[in-house]
């Protein structure tokens, strides 16, 4: 170790401070490998042990360890004539084990369910995505009839991937989540690769336009909703804004001064810029005088502060009672983190707004099947009728392809093609 300690520092010109590191790698690789031949060692294994990586460490690490093991390939490349004996250890503890799997099927899926939910919060998955993962995989469980983990394979995949496109018939976009739900399965808690599941029966692809609402339309519905209910619709609707993004802005989000309104980890965990309309200013100062009252009284009782993303908690330890940090649609009472089991205030809850504004719709006398989603779709189609480029559109609405932006044209085809019905004529 101590002739690729040198070979790091002259060849691969490996900065001091990270070679313990890459030594380390290295020397937990060997150790993992259960075959005598430590130098002729495969693709195969490597990757085997960077799966088996990824459980216990975060990306950064996994790439930091990839390198190292293809410097020390490519060392012993040089080194042919060297051979290094170290001994074998057993499979870390993290792996679902054989005696546990083998007290019945019942305990092994709710330790494989745990399990991934451990795997999922390591990687800085989002809460509605573990939710979401964790009810496939129990679907998974129950359509398997709780057949024992350590059995499940690829055929198993494709046979469920197959029931829900032919006889739960869901949406080719529904099908494509739970593949990728139990690829996590298989891949970070099972460590089995699947094979290919090609076969399987593909869900079809669902065109279908979007719900929009005229201008007049919008101004009625949002004429019925009161108080921040009010403030979230024009917030939506006039930055194009999905529901869960506007209720999870925080206080730094919002620049009145600029006009603008920063939107962090939105969908694909994208921030973007987007706009803020003139006319929710002086609503929006009102209401930050509010939630700094809530803010206040919550440090006055010394109750936790609200959720940071990520590992941020942890490097900045205070800043969760830092008043840039608070939601700007904080809930009305305190409530348990579901994550870290401790008492502190959260954002206002998604079926809140929900309720009011179909109430708002209905009184408003419109008939269209209209959702908060459908101020977004409005936000988008009326900046096309007015001429707004659509790379622009893009852009504001987060979309990674145009292609996404384009469905918008389709409702949007008067003032772009300033085509006129030849009964108007």
């Amino acid at each position: 170790m101590n002739e690729f300690q040198k070979y790091l520092i002259e060849k691969a010109h490996i900065s001091k401070k990270h070679i313990p590191y890459y030594l380390k790698w290295v020397e937990i690789f060997l150790n993992q490998l259960s075959g005598n031949d430590k130098i002729n060692f495969s693709s195969e294994e490597k990757e085997n042990f960077l799966l088996f990586l990824s459980s216990e460490h975060e990306d950064w690490q996994i790439k930091q360890a990839d390198h190292a093991l293809r410097l020390y390939r490519h060392f012993l490349s040089i080194k042919v004539d060297k051979k290094y004996g170290l001994k074998s250890h057993g499979s870390n503890e993290s792996n679902i084990k054989k005696n546990d799997l083998k007290i019945n099927a019942g305990e092994a899926w709710k330790f494989a369910s745990e399990e991934m939910r451990r795997i999922m919060r390591l990687r800085h998955l989002s809460y509605r995505t573990e939710k979401t993962y964790i009810s496939w995989l129990r679907n998974f469980c129950v359509y398997l009839n709780k057949k024992d983990p350590e059995l499940l394979s690829s055929k198993d995949v494709e046979d469920y991937l197959s029931y829900l496109a032919v006889e739960r018939k869901v949406a080719r976009s529904t099908q494509n989540q739970a593949f990728n739900a139990l690829l996590f399965f298989y891949r970070y808690v099972l460590k089995k690769k699947l094979d290919d599941i090609s076969s399987a029966v593909r869900a079809g692809v669902r065109r279908r336009l979007p719900v929009v609402l005229s201008m007049q339309e919008v101004e009625k519905v949002l004429s019925r909703l009161k108080g921040i209910h009010n403030l979230m619709g024009m917030l939506i609707y006039g930055g194009g804004l999905r529901l869960m993004e506007c209720i999870r802005l925080r206080v730094h989000d919002i620049d009145i001064e600029r006009g603008t309104i920063t939107v962090r980890a939105g969908k694909g965990d994208k921030d973007r810029i987007t706009l803020m309309s003139e006319r929710v200013k002086d609503d929006l100062l009102a209401h930050l005088d509010k939630i700094q009252k809530i803010f206040e009284e919550d440090r006055k009782h010394d109750i936790d502060g609200v959720k940071l993303p990520n590992a941020l908690e942890k490097k900045y330890v205070n800043a969760g009672k830092e008043f840039g940090w608070q939601w700007m649609f904080p809930s009305a009472s305190l409530s348990v983190d579901p994550e870290k089991k401790i008492i502190r205030r959260h954002h206002i809850m998604p079926n809140t707004f929900q309720k009011q504004f179909k109430k708002a719709v209905q009184e408003s006398g419109i008939v269209k099947q209209a959702t908060v989603h459908t101020l977004r779709h409005s936000f988008a189609t009326h900046l096309l009728e007015k001429g707004t480029d659509i790379r622009t559109v893009q852009e504001l609405l987060g979309h990674s392809n145009v292609q996404t932006t384009m469905i918008y044209t389709h409702v949007a085809k008067k003032n772009i093609l300033g085509v006129k019905s030849p009964l108007d004529n």
